[in-house]
């Protein structure tokens, strides 16, 4: 409910878009900007009404502070005093109020669980959620037989019963490797559903199964190199996580189970997970834009899906901001560009520099060497929508167009049956636009690809197209390849450009089936 992201986010296909009616900021007052917020939050004041005392809240009780100026939201078990943040909040005074007195945890997933608000409504917080005894289910690693199968029972039952079936994970051993074994039972699983963190032996190995995750956490027994593999059998969805042991020393057990060990969840109620990467180059595209590159933890596997993105945090005047970025390509024309650095261990960001923002210019200032953390992959995005496509069209304006360097390089790499892909590609001024050349270089090394640009604010040596996204413009640019073609189209902008752009598209007789919007 806090760091509200630009206009260009969320998308009207996003997944973090209120369901019917969307979401907009409201007009702050002077004085209540995001930077405002923060230096009240460190001015010292008791912005909880407690004097700093935390307190064990009951259902009872938080119901009782349901008003604008006595307002508690309880968010993951946690109770917030908001009624400070009232007036700092971009999505305005209703929205918080739609919480107020109850728990809006499914309500802040639904909208932006992304946002940091642990960091952001610290100096709001009350206290604890007063918890009802529970009785734990005993999942101690120790009582497993050696390279047995875990009892069925111990697997989390959060599972709706039309969901897909719960996972299960074994682990065996050789005199100098560790292999846990995990099968999800389910087909078509590849390395991109697969994320592993190795921090301090600690093992954390998330995998995405439709629209759930599957979590191992555990405290292994014993020290392991940080290098480790990940291999999946696709076919029949087998993962196997290969460590190998610092001591050739036979295991008793894995390790003891951590938080949320072995949990099946919809994705939509996991907690996102960051980890810091560094920052190894950083080089000026445009006159307003960067390409980032930040190398992973070497213990780390995570390969971020085409049309896919991630949070990106830091700390900004002592306080945690979160923004979402799709990572791209090295270059669109890998055969110009060497040396090439090791896949799946770097990250290139495509950002765009807003000189009176609060994070992009804290973004800017970051010396090589130094440290952002990194969020797991978010996305709706289904690979599946350019298997058979015959005619990709894609259309971005300014930083819009990062969702589509991945989509395209797919495209033209993996889709046999591609006969043309046209990007239009919106800009203010020839300066603005991102990777014109490289664009212009593929379009003539590759047939299949066209590129048209669109300028709002030409000068008067521009010969090419301009204006704004129109009916006129997407007539002329929409044209198939052969009549009937298989037909897929994907846009990416500023909120204004995306809808709008989705409206024509549907007023031109193109189907929701045929449309995927991104965030930008």
């Amino acid at each position: 409910m806090l760091n509200v992201p630009s206009q260009a986010f969320p998308a009207p296909s996003s997944q973090q878009r209120v369901s019917s009616q969307g979401r907009s900021k409201v007009p702050l007052k002077q004085g209540r900007s995001l930077m405002d917020w923060i230096r009240l939050t460190r001015s010292g004041k008791d912005l909880t009404g407690l004097k700093g005392r935390l307190i064990d809240v009951t259902e009872e009780e938080l119901k009782t502070h349901n008003k604008k100026d006595d307002c508690w939201i309880c968010i993951r078990g946690l109770v917030y005093n908001v009624s400070p943040y009232m007036e700092y909040h971009p999505g305005g005074e209703d929205e918080l109020m739609r919480a107020a007195g109850t728990d809006g945890t499914d309500l802040f997933n639904e909208v932006h669980r992304w946002v940091n608000y642990e960091s952001m409504l610290k100096e709001c917080l009350v206290g604890r959620m007063a918890m009802k005894p529970a009785v734990t289910k005993d999942c101690h690693e120790g009582k497993r037989v050696l390279n047995g199968m875990r009892p069925k029972s111990q697997v989390t039952d959060t599972l709706p019963r039309e969901g897909p079936s719960s996972p299960s994970y074994d682990w065996f051993q050789t005199e100098s490797s560790v292999t846990i074994v995990i099968y999800t039972k389910q087909k078509n699983i590849n390395l991109d559903s697969v994320i592993v963190d190795l921090q301090d032996d600690s093992l954390r190995a998330e995998v995405a199964i439709k629209d759930h995750s599957y979590l191992i956490h555990i405290e292994l027994s014993h020290e392991v190199q940080e290098n480790f593999s990940v291999r999946v059998i696709e076919n029949v969805g087998k993962i196997d996580i290969v460590l190998q042991k610092r001591e050739n020393i036979p295991w008793k057990c894995l390790g003891q189970p951590l938080e949320k060990h072995d949990s099946f969840i919809p994705k939509k109620d996991t907690v996102l997970y960051y980890r810091k990467c560094q920052l190894t180059s950083k080089e000026y595209v445009t006159h307003d834009t960067r390409l980032f590159c930040l190398m992973l933890p070497p213990s780390t596997h995570l390969q971020v899906p085409v049309g896919h993105h991630v949070y990106l945090k830091l700390s900004v005047t002592g306080a945690e901001i979160v923004k979402p970025y799709t990572p791209v390509s090295e270059s669109l024309l890998s055969d110009f560009k060497e040396p090439v650095l090791p896949p799946n261990k770097y990250i290139y960001f495509l950002i765009k520099i807003y000189p009176d923002g609060l994070f992009t210019p804290e973004l800017d200032r970051l010396q090589i060497g130094d440290f952002v953390s990194v969020s797991s992959p978010e996305g709706n995005f289904k690979l599946s929508k350019l298997q058979q496509v015959e005619d990709l069209f894609l259309l971005a304006a300014g930083t819009g167009f990062t969702p589509m360097v991945n989509v395209l390089n797919y495209s033209l790499t993996y889709v046999p049956s591609l006969r043309k892909v046209k990007l239009m590609f919106f800009n203010k001024t020839e300066e603005d636009i991102i990777w014109r050349c490289q664009l212009e270089k593929l379009a003539f090394k590759d047939k299949r690809f066209d590129i048209e640009f669109v300028l709002s604010a030409p000068s008067s040596e521009w010969n090419g197209k301009w204006g704004h996204v129109s009916q006129g413009l997407l007539s002329e640019f929409l044209q198939r390849s052969v009549e009937n073609s298989r037909v897929f189209l994907c846009i990416c902008g500023p909120t204004p450009f995306t809808d709008e752009g989705i409206r024509l598209l549907h007023d031109l007789n193109f189907s929701t089936d045929e449309i995927h919007g991104f965030t930008a």
